[in-house]
């Protein structure tokens, strides 16, 4: 039980309102009586977000539909959310009968807002005390009771003043890309930039060209008296000259300018080889150093979102909503921080987990600190660790599945932060000797070895990139001494290619963002989100490409809205918000500057004023070349090239496949689409019973067949069509094949037990029998033209596994790395799926199942696992028309927000 704070205003419950029905839910039971707490369900007010909203009394002014009057110190117009309505007059009611109100939203900006709103809009005449904690826990709940403080209005102004400057670039801005590019686009301060660095990756991997370059590769062996007589080694230089690697190439694939290197073609590494056959080498110098590294800080908002995408294949939002679930639930502290900070406490904890579990010998004489490197770290919070002063081993918390993992990923790396270094040595070896031709040829190997593990003990870093070493790996090599002789037991010549820039994943995406200060670690899932959701962005694998809409979204805003997409002024406008809520500059004067202009600075309002004309058909053309052009258009990307000269002068269009990276439409690619272009029909003949003329075309969705209806015929009246087999295509389709496709869905007979009927359907996701409602893949489209009656029947005998009909093909890929699970080869309903007994993942195009890799397997997992547990489509039900009512104003200017709120805080009954 909480003692009380203060005097009492009556004899009534103390009412706790917090953001979640399930931080309430837990609260309550560490309260226990003369409490009542409930929740706010998140934010209850804010701009209005349709015409229906705006206040009356503010329709007909020029701002009304910003929601913010901009020339009366952008003052904001809030209203109450038409589905809190209700919840609001239960929040008053509890109200009524309360002694005293805890305010105990979270402790960032976002929450310090949602509490003066909660103040605002309820106007209590009772003590208000703003109640704060970063744990869920006994001990911290009682201690937030005991130690309340007043509304931080510095943190609602830098809030509100985000909140405004989103509304104003959105509101603003969004109109000019629905008129220039495409109705339903969406603009905003962040995500913006963020799709920008999307777009400039692919900028950089289109102009990439690959260098090839080789070298060799070799097998040494030390001798028997050696334990590990055997070790690899790569050509290190020729005549005392370095051999070329990727990284001496530029990203036009021309060696670096001042590379003195020698760049071998295969011929030279080819004779290189031959020219070593009787080659003995000795060993030209032994270079030993010690090494160690510390251990990686307590986890953060962003660093535990990038290692969550890295080794638990969870996207930002499902990271943040299932952390959100820990918190809540008194697992973990705060998740949105930006701190590395531990409480002494925590460190205690820690320490003495770490002495349990690995012996004191693992744990340094004294504790460990981490300072934050994030520039303006704000969030009065630790860093993310689990909740208490003794922390729970993940099998003594009970959770499963992704509460689980997450909890354990946080609960590892918080333990190993207090632990020692680890200890080796590192070893570089170089051995040579002369080739046939002369020349003195010299091999490289590095080695590692790990004399103590320290906190590697406990956890290990993943990395972005999977050709580096994780640093626990270790690399053993003989040891050898200066003047050794050793010999080749194999060396090979070796060919390479410069990769382009890796596209950013969602991990270094939000990695690229922290580093460019662009945003808030809280924002950071949502701004992916947004990108995503809006088309701008899709998923290729883990890997982030831009379609080319956002291409044309980007160019209109480089070029008509330059300060407003550079990473620099996205990346101040961060230090004016910390300004802000540090009371070190005024809003009001921040907002004007933006929105007006500063001196020579175009502010908004003009921006989008003085826009000039803009060339919408310009924006969305992208040259490939030869005189073909890429076009955005109203239904997808099409590239377009001029029609022969003794045509009619009509250009040949076609359709660019929406899963084709933009990269990889190159000149070869483009002809090859050009080859079947959208539009162009290929007549096979006359259907013999109907009379219709058949023809084949290349559509947005692939290639299909269909018949022409007369010109009399009723608008009403649907042609046929049919998609192509797999194991067909355009040029070789005849009439009779056509035909057999245009009888899909085929019916194929009447279930004698139950009078269905079942059908045999070709779908997106593959070949299919239907009856009612059951449906069951079958393993070949071929067969939706034979299936007889009797093998339906037999396909229905069969027990129906989660939706999916086909047997497993005994094919075992290998083990999970992230599961640890098994992962099988199956057929289903929607094609080929690999599965780890949880999760399943259909096969991409391209995939081929008898050379399905783990690699592949696993990232296929790790993409589904992202997308979370399928949900259950929701019941179809009438819905009741809202009552339009009019929307409460809410008009604080500043100095009287600041008044109401130290007022309220200071009422003592």
């Amino acid at each position: 039980m909480a003692k009380k704070t203060g005097a009492a205003g009556g004899t009534g419950h103390k009412l706790v309102i917090v953001e979640s029905p399930a931080k309430a839910k837990t609260i309550a039971g560490y309260l226990g009586n003369g409490y009542v707490v409930e929740s706010s369900i998140g934010h209850i007010r804010d701009l209005p977000q349709s015409a229906a909203d705006v206040p009356a009394k503010i329709k007909g002014e020029p701002w009304a539909r910003l929601g913010v009057d901009v020339d009366n110190d952008f003052t904001p117009y809030y209203v109450v959310s038409r589905d809190k309505k209700s919840h609001m007059t239960k929040l008053k009611g509890l109200l009524k009968d309360a002694s005293e109100l805890f305010l105990a939203t979270d402790e960032d900006r976002e929450g310090e807002a949602i509490a003066w709103h909660l103040l605002d809009e309820l106007n209590p005449k009772v003590p208000v005390r703003r109640m704060v904690f970063h744990e869920i826990t006994p001990q911290a709940i009682n201690a937030a009771v005991d130690n309340p403080r007043d509304i931080d209005m510095d943190l609602v102004e830098a809030q509100e003043a985000r909140r405004i400057l989103d509304r104003l670039y959105g509101y603003e801005v969004s109109p000019v890309l629905w008129k220039k590019v495409m109705s339903g686009l969406s603009a905003g301060r962040v995500q913006s930039v963020a799709t920008r660095l999307v777009v400039d990756k692919e900028r950089d991997r289109i102009a990439f060209r690959t260098a090839g370059y080789w070298d060799l590769e070799g097998t040494f062996d030390a001798g028997a008296q050696h334990d590990e007589r055997m070790f690899p080694a790569k050509l290190h230089s020729i005549d005392e000259m370095r051999v070329a690697r990727g990284s001496d190439f530029t990203s036009l694939g021309e060696l670096k300018a001042g590379a003195n290197v020698v760049h071998l073609d295969r011929t030279r590494a080819e004779a290189l080889v031959a020219g070593l056959d009787d080659t003995t080498f000795e060993i030209r110098s032994v270079e030993a150093k010690p090494y160690r590294r510390q251990p990686y800080a307590p986890f953060r908002t962003t660093t535990l979102q990038q290692e969550a995408s890295r080794k638990l294949g969870y996207t930002a939002s499902r990271t943040m909503s299932v952390a959100q679930r820990l918190y809540e639930n008194g697992f973990i502290t705060y998740m949105r921080t930006d701190s590395t900070t531990l409480s002494e406490t925590a460190i205690t904890a820690a320490r003495n987990q770490a002495r349990e579990l690995y012996g004191a010998e693992y744990v340094p004489d004294q504790p460990r600190s981490y300072t934050s490197k994030v520039k303006n770290a704000q969030e009065a919070h630790e860093a993310v660790r689990p909740a208490g002063e003794n922390f729970r081993t993940p099998a003594q918390t009970g959770l499963t599945g992704d509460e689980f993992r997450l909890y354990e990923l946080i609960w590892m790396r918080t333990v190993a932060s207090q632990m020692k270094d680890a200890e080796g040595r590192s070893v570089t070896v170089r051995l040579g000797g002369p080739a046939a031709s002369g020349e003195d040829v010299v091999f490289s190997a590095s080695g590692r070895v790990i004399t103590f593990h320290g906190f590697l003990k406990a956890y290990v870093e993943g990395s972005d990139d999977p050709d580096s070493d994780t640093d626990d790996r270790e690399t053993r090599l003989p040891n050898v001494s200066e003047g050794d002789a050793v010999s080749a037991a194999s060396i090979t010549a070796s060919g390479h290619q410069t990769k382009p820039p890796a596209r950013y994943t969602e991990a270094s995406l939000i990695r690229e963002l922290e580093e460019r200060q662009i945003g808030r670690p809280s924002t950071y899932a949502s701004i992916i989100g947004t990108i995503l959701n809006r088309g701008y962005v899709y998923k290729k694998g883990t890997a982030l490409v831009p379609a080319w809409l956002a291409f044309s979204v980007i160019r209109l805003l480089e070029e008509h809205f330059t300060r407003l997409v550079s990473y620099e002024f996205t990346a101040s406008m961060e230090d004016v918000l910390d300004e802000i809520a540090g009371g070190r500059r005024d809003r009001n004067a921040e907002l004007a500057s933006f929105y007006f202009g500063d001196g020579d600075v175009e502010g908004l309002k003009q921006l989008v004023t003085e826009l000039g004309d803009i060339d919408a058909r310009e924006l969305a053309t992208f040259p490939i070349a030869d005189g073909i052009e890429l076009r955005v258009g109203r239904y997808g990307p099409y590239i377009e090239a001029p029609g022969p000269e003794d045509g009619d002068g009509a250009p040949i269009r076609a359709n660019v496949p929406e899963d084709l990276p933009p990269d990889e439409l190159t000149l070869e690619k483009a002809r090859e689409l050009l080859a079947n272009p959208a539009g162009e029909e290929t007549r096979l003949g006359e259907d013999p019973e109907s009379g219709l003329v058949i023809v084949a075309k290349n559509g947005r969705y692939g290639p299909y067949v269909t018949e022409l209806l007369p010109e009399d015929a009723k608008k009403s009246a649907k042609p046929r069509t049919g998609s192509l087999f797999k194991s067909m295509n355009l040029d070789t389709i005849s009439l009779e094949d056509a035909l057999k496709l245009l009888t899909l869905p085929r019916v194929v007979g009447v279930d004698p037990e139950t009078g269905d009927e079942i059908t045999a359907q070709n779908g997106r996701y593959g070949p299919y029998l239907k009856k009612g409602t059951d449906s069951r893949s079958i393993d070949s489209e071929e067969k939706l033209l034979t299936i007889t009656l009797e093998e339906a029947q037999a396909i229905y005998a069969q027990p129906k596994q989660r939706g999916r009909a086909a047997a497993d093909p005994g094919k075992e890929v290998g083990t999970d790395p992230v599961s640890g699970q098994v992962v099988r080869l199956k057929s289903g309903r929607f094609g080929t799926y690999v599965t780890d007994g949880e999760f399943n993942a259909t096969l991409r195009q391209g995939d081929d199942e008898e050379t399905l890799t783990i690699e592949r397997a696993a990232e296929l997992l790790a993409e589904r696992r992202a997308k979370g547990p399928a949900k259950k489509a929701a019941k179809k039900g009438a819905k009741k028309a809202a009552k339009k009512t009019p929307a409460k104003k809410t008009a604080a200017k500043k100095t009287a927000a600041k008044k109401t709120a130290k007022t309220a805080t200071a009422k003592k009954g």
